[in-house]
């Protein structure tokens, strides 16, 4: 791509730095960049490195520089015949959101820091149509400032160059140029001099003679440079005079920030300059404008990656608490102890904040406002508040992002608002037909599934409407793929024969399980392109431990107790099976103290049949009946010691969250999981028995650990074979035309 990036300048600062460095990474990965701005120290090194540079004065808000950088920016456009334009500023953003109006550019804008909001400030500013934000915390100041979508924003890092600010670089240069003696302790301190991010630079001025007392011989090296600067280096100055030595050396702005970071034993600093530090393997003291994290370690971790190292919402920075500190790092700790510290900053930002993990957040809102390589369709049983099925359709959505190829997806749902509200997707109301048969048109494949859509036990309607959507692709000339599709049971001949046309037609079939297989051989569908894979969810992760039993509290489920989690659903022969299964959780409790939870995976369906059987119950037992999202659903039954379950997604949640099961049977499906996890089950939901049911549950948890090594093993398998199913849809994708063959291998996957 041709990607233009405007932004106010380029002189010594966190954001110029990360435009830098991304303008860099994005021409390694082979882009065309050019960038807008007011020039700075840093224009020589994009030159360098093959990126043009067009002076722009957008520095200013003043009315002429204003008209001038928008007749500049529009000329520049006309000549570049840019991709895409990327504003790093208000200004820019500004300026290009006017200029998009009639020239009609994908816009996209990066947010780098929070902006006062008063007055006519909040209107005039524009996010474009794709909003990449530096940390969490500016994602929500956007959304409840400007109302920018959630969907709409991409959360990224301060990338860092690892080999640019690493151990190896030397800081010998910069201590002979400045005259700093390297066996003495020195400390390196880098920001913009500016009123609004010197606060610590003033702080730490003021505190050098309490430092020079405690730390005998210490150097503060201070670099950059901004209005205050003067007036800093001066007050730098009389404390030097005070104390009869060169303390404090104010460099002014820098380019050369690896040395200045290297030529120190220890760094304060915020942003992207901490980052930068760590990298170098220093021990870093954030502080900054916003706020004091202190010295960086495991501890500080969460709270520094929560708002991008920049200190929002930690207490304001103060000289007594930083003087502490750097006593404490130069005289409290041994080198060993300051090694170690650095040597974890170094991994933090190996682990998280590579540039090219930056390159790729950017390319992410790129391809959101570009047209797409391809457009695939959704079809399943979404938008019908069943746990299972949004898993399914969750867990698929993200491998398909995972695979970072540009596909743009749109999901048929029962309850399109929903759809989009709950995960930010596309939804179309799937009974609309003419909006269902334009989105068919509009498409490149139909991807039909997952779960078992192809079965008549409930409504041959279903099916049929089922079928109806697979042939209608078919007719349209778009690839169809079956994606982890459980097939069955289809009992009415007429039925068996829709499932086999659409079958036949189909480019790709994966299934979820070998009985599915035999289904459709069993119907006439034996191709050398159906393959056996896993479930989809297979793939989702849970929310962590804290968050899962955070949501059990807040619920009023107490946690005193080991828990045993059961999801049942209404069916044939729960009349009977109800109060049988009511005496077996008491017997269940009673017998080992744990503590009995419904949980429910289909509102309002599974909420009355459990109900009911707590209600019958003579023991407390606690219904969990709030309407979670799939990944709150997971992480709450990876809380539990056991889960015994009906719904087969339950089974499944359990067994990524390797918590043992044992199944109530009431459909195929249910049967053939159990068997392949090898987990035990607790009977027949027609034909239930207390003492077989108790037997198995109390067998099951007095070999609990052998069970959950064996199903973390089976688990850990059936991923690998659930992430088979985008590899096949990637490559349906990129197969010419449509057709089947062309896939590689005979024999089915597992």
């Amino acid at each position: 791509m041709k990607i233009l990036m405007a932004t106010m300048g380029l002189d010594i600062g966190g954001a110029e730095t990360h435009i830098v460095e991304l303008a860099k990474q994005l021409k390694k990965e082979g882009h065309d960049i050019c960038v807008a701005a007011h020039g700075g120290v840093f224009v020589p090194e994009l030159e360098a490195a093959g990126i043009r540079h067009y002076q722009v004065p957008m520095h200013r808000r003043n009315a002429r520089c204003m008209l001038q950088s928008y007749l500049l920016l529009r000329r520049i456009i006309r000549r570049e015949r840019p991709d895409l334009v990327h504003a790093h500023a208000r200004i820019p953003a500004f300026l290009c959101h006017l200029l998009r109006l009639t020239m009609h550019f994908p816009f996209v804008t990066t947010a780098h820091w929070v902006f006062d909001t008063g007055g006519i400030l909040k209107y005039v500013t524009n996010w474009g149509e794709k909003t990449v934000a530096v940390s969490e915390d500016i994602k929500q100041y956007l959304m409840d400032n400007y109302g920018v979508p959630e969907k709409d924003i991409f959360v990224t890092v301060n990338g860092i160059d690892t080999d640019k600010f690493s151990p190896e670089v030397s800081g010998e240069r910069v201590r002979r140029q400045f005259g700093l003696d390297g066996a003495a302790p020195i400390l390196s301190y880098v920001s913009r001099m500016d009123e609004s991010r010197a606060l610590v630079a003033r702080q730490l001025i003021e505190a050098a003679p309490e430092l020079a007392r405690r730390v005998p011989g210490i150097q503060l090296l201070i670099a950059g440079g901004g209005d205050v600067l003067e007036e800093l280096k001066a007050r730098a100055e009389a404390v030097n005079a005070g104390l009869g030595r060169r303390c404090v050396v104010m460099t002014g702005a820098r380019t050369d920030i690896n040395e200045i970071v290297a030529a120190g034993q220890v760094f304060v600093g915020v942003s992207r300059a901490a980052l930068e530090a760590m990298a170098a393997a220093k021990p870093v003291i954030v502080a900054g404008n916003e706020g004091y994290l202190g010295i960086f370690g495991p501890d500080k971790l969460a709270s520094a990656r929560e708002n991008n190292f920049c200190c929002r919402g930690c207490p304001m920075s103060d000289r007594e608490r930083l003087t502490e500190d750097v006593v404490r790092l130069f005289t409290g700790m041994s080198q060993e102890e300051r090694a170690g510290l650095g040597a974890y900053g170094r991994q933090t930002v190996m682990e998280y904040y590579s540039v090219k993990r930056m390159a790729a957040d950017c390319m992410k809102a790129y391809r959101a406002v570009l047209p797409p390589a391809y457009r695939v369709v959704m079809c399943g049983y979404y938008g019908f508040s069943n746990a299972g099925d949004e898993a399914i359709l969750k867990a698929i959505h993200s491998d398909i992002d995972a695979l970072d190829q540009d596909i743009a997806i749109t999901v048929l749902s029962n309850d399109p608002e929903d759809t989009r509200r709950r995960y930010g997707y596309e939804a179309v109301y799937r009974f609309h037909l003419w909006k269902v048969y334009r989105t068919l048109r509009r498409c490149d494949l139909l991807l039909f599934g997952g779960g078992s859509l192809l079965q008549d036990r409930t409504s041959t309607r279903s099916l049929i409407y089922y079928v109806t959507i697979v042939r209608l692709a078919e007719r349209l000339g778009k690839k169809v793929m079956f994606y982890a599709n459980g097939i069955g049971p289809v009992d009415r001949p007429a039925n068996r024969r829709r499932v086999r046309r659409a079958a036949l037609g189909a480019d790709c079939l994966t299934l979820r399980d070998e009985n599915s297989a035999q289904e459709l051989r069993e119907m006439g569908v034996d191709r050398p392109d159906l393959f056996v894979t896993a479930d989809p969810v297979l793939t989702l992760d849970g929310v962590p431990p804290q968050r899962a039993r955070a949501l059990l509290e807040g619920a009023g489920i107490p946690l005193d107790r080991p828990l045993v989690m059961v999801s049942i659903r209404n069916w044939k022969g729960m009349d009977a099976m109800a109060p049988r299964l009511a005496r077996s959780l008491d017997e269940l409790s009673a017998r080992t103290g744990r503590n009995i939870v419904f949980v429910v995976m289909q509102h309002p369906n599974d909420v009355e049949i459990s109900r009911r059987v707590r209600g019958m119950m003579a023991r407390p037992a606690w219904l969990l009946e709030q309407c979670l999202q799939p990944e709150e659903l997971m992480g709450v039954i990876g809380q539990a010691e056991l889960v015994v379950s009906m719904r087969l997604h339950t089974l499944i949640f359990s067994a990524r969250m390797g918590v043992p099961l044992v199944g109530l049977v009431y459909d195929p499906k249910v049967e053939y999981y159990l068997q392949l996890l090898e987990m035990p089950s607790g009977g027949h939901v027609a034909d239930f028995r207390e003492d077989l049911f108790l037997e198995r549950v109390t067998g099951l948890l007095e070999r609990r650990a052998e069970y959950a090594a064996a199903l973390a093993e089976k688990s850990a398998r059936l991923e690998r074979a659930a992430h088979e199913n985008e590899n096949y849809l990637l490559e349906l994708l990129r197969r010419p035309g449509g057709g089947r063959g062309g896939f590689g291998g005979e024999e089915e996957r597992m």
